[in-house]
């Protein structure tokens, strides 16, 4: 597997991992979408305008099995999305793709990654702590979706939140 940056001839295979990864977010919530590859479309073009870093996993017959995307601000870098098709994970992909992003946030002089992770993602969770990752410094809080239904509570610290 090489991990190398996204290039322009990649965009049919990224938009559809990328609209496979909202699926998956959706899911982590309860959510039943179906794949969307106008939003992707539309997603992968506000990455490319915005400059956004944007790495790729691909074998040796072209085929992408993942990708990382990076939002830089103030020299502090960010995974925006990191996703793996399920039939390649497990097999180191999704580190290679996060190193790429730890040696962007070197470039920078800096020796950490920031990310925003849904709370029900275990998988990205255990593949954060096992890199040392377990500072929860941020959470987001929003007002609850149109008919969105609940079916438990979060504690943070003193809070106890809907979700």
């Amino acid at each position: 597997m090489r991990i190398r940056e996204y290039l322009p001839g990649d965009r049919d295979q990224i938009v559809h991992l990328i609209a496979q990864f909202r699926v998956t977010l959706a899911g982590f919530k309860n959510i039943k979408r179906t794949i969307n590859l106008k939003k992707a479309e539309r997603e992968l073009a506000d990455f490319i305008k915005s400059k956004f870093p944007i790495f790729i996993a691909e074998n040796s017959n072209g085929i992408i099995a993942g990708y990382i995307v990076c939002k830089v601000v103030d020299q502090i870098v960010w995974v925006e999305s990191l996703f793996v098709s399920p039939e390649y994970r497990r097999k180191g992909i999704g580190s290679a793709l996060f190193e790429q992003a730890c040696k962007l946030a070197g470039q920078y002089g800096e020796n950490t990654v920031y990310n925003w992770v849904h709370p029900n993602n275990d998988g990205m969770i255990a593949f954060l702590k096992s890199r040392g990752y377990d500072v929860l410094n941020l959470i987001e809080i929003r007002k609850p979706y149109r008919n969105e239904k609940f079916s438990q509570k979060m504690k943070v610290g003193n809070n106890e939140f809907n979700y």
